[in-house]
């Protein structure tokens, strides 16, 4: 074969091989975009199938805080069945479910909201309450310990230590764990009072008298937990000061007129002054609200019957004249 021939199929062995090679390229360049615009849908869809869940899940906490349960429990469904991993709509269906009573599903919800969020503190905090909530201290006081490493400024962290050393008996802990409480949020009524049991525990009752002081000075007194006037009453009456004891122990029982414990209280204070009339008028009102606490106590035994309850009135009448 002369050298003209040998060039020209040199150059169509050349060029057939030059077409091959730009027809696979050809075709590389046509997958790529192919596969990237499949991976970039895949993306849009993910994203997409998120923010919707993140939508369901704010308005699934709107009803929760509207106490629409059933609606906001709808919601985060809905939410999880588009994104799994949506931690909102798992915390949310855990508040949902202990609203229910449904305790054991709302833990597992919140253990999965903790996990998702990377131990968000409040979240953290949080599943540390149901915890303790229902008796598994080892793991709440855990939860307690995560969240202080990361957040030491949360007062609900601190109140969530304190409610952990409480259940150790270990007050005198808890009660500075609930004053570092109290120094990030002072305005907390219900750790005021845990603060003010542990006082009466320890029968320091001016420190009752001036924990509940504050507590009354920082929240309207028609909305004030009757705990606090209890506790008020309480520590009175161990002062020796009955009639300011009373006048808490009325309070109470105006407050909630279906308690039996305030009117016994005014009982104790009323046999201790000699005016077994009004004492005994006390215990038959709290017989009526709660039979059982009375019986059980001992507190019927100081019940008049009718006819010592006239004689006792009448001898009194004469006293007065």
């Amino acid at each position: 074969m002369d050298q003209s021939v040998r060039q020209h199929a040199f150059r169509r062995t050349f060029e057939r091989s030059r077409w091959r090679c730009a027809s696979v390229f050809g075709m590389l360049l046509l997958l790529v975009p192919l596969g990237g615009c499949r991976t970039i849908r895949s993306k849009i869809g993910n994203n997409g199938e998120t923010l919707g869940a993140r939508r369901l899940s704010r308005s699934g906490l709107e009803f929760m805080r509207q106490g629409q349960w059933d609606q906001a429990e709808h919601l985060f469904q809905e939410a999880l069945v588009l994104c799994k991993t949506d931690d909102r709509a798992h915390r949310g269906l855990s508040e949902a479910y202990w609203n229910r009573d449904q305790k054991d599903a709302a833990i597992r919800h919140m253990e999965t909201a903790v996990k998702l969020s990377e131990q968000d503190p409040r979240l953290v905090v949080r599943l540390g309450q149901m915890y303790l909530d229902v008796g598994r201290l080892d793991d709440a006081e855990s939860q307690a310990k995560t969240a202080l490493i990361s957040q030491r400024d949360s007062a609900d962290t601190w109140v969530l230590s304190g409610d952990c050393l409480v259940a150790r008996d270990r007050s005198q802990e808890a009660l500075a764990s609930y004053h570092r409480a109290l120094a990030l949020q002072p305005d907390i009524v219900d750790v005021k009072m845990r603060v003010a049991e542990i006082y009466l525990a320890k029968e320091r009752y001016d420190r009752v008298l001036a924990t509940l002081d504050r507590a009354e000075d920082e929240s309207a007194l028609a909305s004030l937990p009757i705990r606090v006037h209890m506790l008020r009453g309480l520590a009175m009456k161990n002062l020796d000061r009955p009639e300011l004891a009373i006048k808490h122990f009325v309070k109470a029982k105006l407050q909630a007129p279906e308690m039996a414990e305030p009117c016994l209280q005014i009982a104790a204070i009323k046999l201790e002054q000699g005016d077994s009339v009004r004492a005994s008028e006390e215990i038959a009102e709290a017989m009526r609200l709660d039979e059982t606490l009375v019986i059980e106590s001992g507190w019927s035994n100081f019940l008049l019957t009718p006819e010592q309850l006239a004689a006792r009135k009448a001898s009194q009448g004469r006293e007065l004249r």
